[in-house]
């Protein structure tokens, strides 16, 4: 199992941090901080508890005047990067509500090393129309991190962020954000884009669909991040979005010896699929082929998740095709015992299934 993000606040981490604070702020107390940090709690900590709690601990030993605490953190922000050091933007999202004008600036510089995608929200709630004026502004920044934080931040279903209801209602402000960055040279900036796009999809399929519409007439790029902010629209099987992309109903496609082995698993196995997809008269044709899972919930009902399997254009009559799911345990999904189902999806459409059992180890 990979390490937890949350063990990387260690030791040596927080020493590396504190050398680098008290280069900036003199009698800056290292042994206090230290106490502070790895109190009776940390071990129960989680990784955003430990970040805030980092927070807390900066709030108590830096001076305590706002000002001059973000000064030493903006020059100490330099020297860490990645999720890890999210701590910095942090430090404004809890303490500088307040004090716009400063806190804005340090974000803007905190993300360049990390991210203020989740700092900058608070702002938001509080003055939408003044943070909307401050993001399309990142928007046209030199730099590509500053740009992304315009899309990021205002992303209405960010994961672990705190959700923007607003934008969620309605998405009309930041759209001409989106349509500035669409076509921006850092994809680092267009996947935030699509990743938005796709956002918006889940509250307002009819906005999204109509940017794609506009969109698609553009650079390969363009058409990616399309592609990619409807994917949710595609997993669901929306004709108007898959006939968008060229996706026609599997009308003389049939699934030919479709076989799950084992039909009883154990966890921590796999499930192994094959069939075959078959056209009666013309060639296959554009196929996005897709397996949903219908997964056994802890109450004993089902939730679907559907897997993309391949997508292409075939000139042939017949194709076979082999994959597999695993039940090994992962963060993200808990698994129960209990029947599944498998399905296979042609051009969003189930043309076959299968069930099979998952059972305890």
């Amino acid at each position: 199992m990979p390490e937890p993000l949350k063990d990387r606040y260690d030791a040596v981490y927080l020493n590396r941090l504190i050398e680098e604070l008290a280069r900036h702020s003199s009698r800056f107390p290292r042994k206090r901080m230290l106490q502070f940090v790895f109190d009776d709690e940390w071990e129960q900590r989680e990784l955003k508890q430990r970040m805030r709690h980092i927070t807390h601990a900066l709030h108590e030993f830096l001076p305590q005047d706002y000002g001059a605490a973000l000064t030493v953190l903006e020059r100490a922000a330099p020297a860490f990067g990645g999720f890890e050091a999210m701590f910095f933007p942090d430090f404004v999202e809890v303490y500088g509500l307040g004090n716009w004008d400063r806190s804005l600036k340090a974000l803007e510089h905190f993300t360049k090393y990390s991210s203020s995608e989740f700092a900058v929200r608070p702002f938001i709630v509080q003055d939408q129309q003044r943070m909307v004026r401050q993001l399309k502004l990142w928007a046209a920044s030199p730099n590509h991190h500053v740009r992304r934080l315009a899309s990021e931040g205002s992303r209405p279903r960010l994961p672990w962020a705190m959700a923007l209801p607003a934008f969620k209602q309605n998405p009309t402000p930041v759209l001409p954000i989106l349509k500035q960055l669409k076509a921006d040279s850092s994809e680092y900036v267009r996947r935030s884009v699509a990743n938005h796009l796709n956002d918006i999809s889940k509250d307002h399929p009819d906005v999204v669909l109509s940017l794609a519409e506009q969109w698609l007439a553009g650079k390969p790029e363009i058409r990616w991040i399309v592609k990619h902010g409807c994917r949710t629209l595609l997993k669901l099987g929306d004709p108007q979005t898959l006939a968008l992309f060229g996706y026609r109903k599997p009308e003389g496609l049939k699934i030919r010896n479709f076989q799950l082995r084992p039909s009883v698993i154990r966890m921590g196995e796999q499930v192994v699929f094959e069939f075959e997809l078959v056209s009666r008269k013309t060639e296959l044709g554009q196929i996005r082929m897709e397996y949903a899972i219908e997964f056994v919930r802890q109450n004993g009902k089902t939730t679907r998740k559907v897997f993309k399997i391949s997508e292409g254009v075939y000139s042939e009559h017949f194709r076979l095709y082999r994959s597999r799911h695993s039940f090994k345990p992962i963060s993200t999904r808990n698994y129960y015992p209990g029947t599944h189902r498998l399905a296979i999806i042609v051009n969003g459409q189930q043309l076959d299934q299968r069930d099979f059992e998952l059972q305890d180890d």
